[in-house]
């Protein structure tokens, strides 16, 4: 029999991806490099691949711009762009210390979903001039990843790039955090025997994370007036006077005001889990943000989504100790990670395939549900109710699944079938992990030692 891990075990568990993290930033100084997607048999090739022979492609654009995505790399490069105002739980901490969250993002795009990523942070905060910026990148680019910015500017910088950019245009931090939640909770639902439409869902934090995941738990069918949302000055409702003053600066919390909470409950978060049946908090880095105390006041086999970074409001056993029936978290290194990681390098790469003008809340729902199905195929279980990054299969059906909805939508630029997109996808994200992994093998990328 198996002993028993003790918690200040699974607390020197939890301590060491940071610990790792420095020796191996320094060891590689950084994780991201070019290279050539082109075989040069020799130096004769230098002119085809630039002067003179370069220009002929060049007028071929020239002619019919689309054609940059056929003789460029355009059809598969993302710019990660951010003004690292909100980095993980870290805050306002500038666009050089927010430079390695954006490295990372370019290698889980690689290394993930077949994806070429760039990270480019600004050194400004001032959101129209974030949206000209993205505007200038637009010609180099097939999409555009926006990461980290706070709120609520990151709803006007979004909102805005939808609707004036050529390229699709989306935040990680609310499209694909919101994507992700949906595909656990669908299987967290399964497993404990409860409908979707007549849950009590209790959202705390309403930042970029949790109003997105509003509109998409809505769109599946959660019951906004079974819901309740907490700020940090309290519960959500239609006479919170400080916020009606600020509906303008913060329109989507005083709509959530107005569509929720029919019981008109006030107080904080420990009221606001009272009989609550899921728990979704995106707020504050823990652990102690949430008690125990409070948990153990949820419903019949409650379900807690925690899932601050870099540490959740209340660690997993804590929680499962205080009665959740199911726990997630955003971190790779705990049972149901429910990460971005396995939601934007798939989407990306259903939306690059068939060049989609933009990503559409069906479009998420669509690579939820895919990854839902995917998990469930393989076995629910508490500590199984979404794929992993370890499961590349999952990748390309959720691709596939984002790339058939956009189809079905009439925003894809190209029209191809399930299978020959199934094939593209898999030849991409299997060939980018075979790179890696040959990079290494190789010699030219020293294996890493901690």
């Amino acid at each position: 029999m198996s002993q028993r891990i003790t918690k200040e075990e699974l607390l020197a568990k939890a301590r060491k991806p940071a610990e790792d993290a420095m020796k191996l930033h320094s060891f590689y100084h950084g994780k991201m490099q070019t290279m050539p997607r082109c075989q040069v048999r020799d130096f004769n090739d230098f002119a085809i691949y630039y002067t003179p022979g370069v220009a002929e492609p060049c007028r071929a654009i020239k002619t019919d711009e689309e054609r940059v995505y056929e003789l460029t790399n355009k059809w598969n490069t993302v710019a990660v762009v951010s003004d690292c105002t909100r980095v993980l739980g870290l805050g306002d901490i500038g666009p050089k210390a927010g430079l390695p969250v954006m490295e990372g993002k370019a290698l889980l795009f690689k290394y993930l979903g077949g994806v070429d990523a760039v990270p480019i942070c600004l050194d400004t905060k001032n959101p129209d001039e974030i949206i000209r910026a993205v505007k200038w990148l637009q010609p180099s680019f097939g999409g555009i990843n926006l990461e980290d910015i706070s709120n609520p500017k990151c709803f006007y910088i979004l909102d805005t790039l939808r609707k004036e950019a050529e390229i699709p245009v989306w935040h990680d931090d609310q499209q694909g955090t919101a994507t992700v939640m949906l595909a656990g909770l669908i299987n967290a639902l399964k497993i404990v025997g409860k409908k979707v439409g007549e849950v009590r869902v209790c959202l705390n934090g309403i930042g970029a994370a949790n109003v997105a995941c509003t509109r998409l738990l809505f769109a599946y069918g959660a019951k906004p007036e079974n819901s309740i949302v907490v700020d940090s000055k309290g519960i959500l409702h239609k006479d919170r006077k400080d916020l009606e003053g600020e509906k303008e600066i913060y329109p989507d919390k005083w709509r959530l005001c107005q569509i929720t909470n029919a019981e008109k409950r006030t107080g904080a978060l420990p009221e606001a889990l009272e009989g609550a049946d899921i728990l979704m908090s995106y707020s504050k880095s823990g652990p102690g943000v949430i008690q125990p105390e409070w948990i153990k006041n949820m419903g019949k086999d409650p379900i807690c989504f925690v899932c601050a970074n870099p540490i959740p409001e209340i660690w997993p056993w804590d929680a499962k100790e205080a009665g959740a029936k199911i726990v997630a978290t955003g971190r790779s290194d705990f049972p149901n990670q429910v990460n971005n990681s396995v939601g934007f390098p798939a989407i990306f790469r259903g939306v690059l395939d068939v060049r989609a003008r933009t990503i559409t809340d069906e479009m998420c729902i669509a690579a939820a549900e895919e990854l839902a199905k995917y998990a469930e195929e393989k076995g629910l279980s508490e500590e199984y109710i979404a794929p992993t990054m370890e499961e590349p299969e999952a990748f390309v059906r959720e691709a596939v699944a984002v790339g058939m909805k956009a189809q079905e939508q009439g925003i894809a630029r190209l029209k191809t079938s399930r299978n020959e997109l199934y094939n593209k996808s898999k030849s991409m994200i299997t060939s980018a992990r075979e790179m890696a992994d040959a990079l290494v093998k190789a010699g030219y990328i020293a294996p890493a030692v901690t």
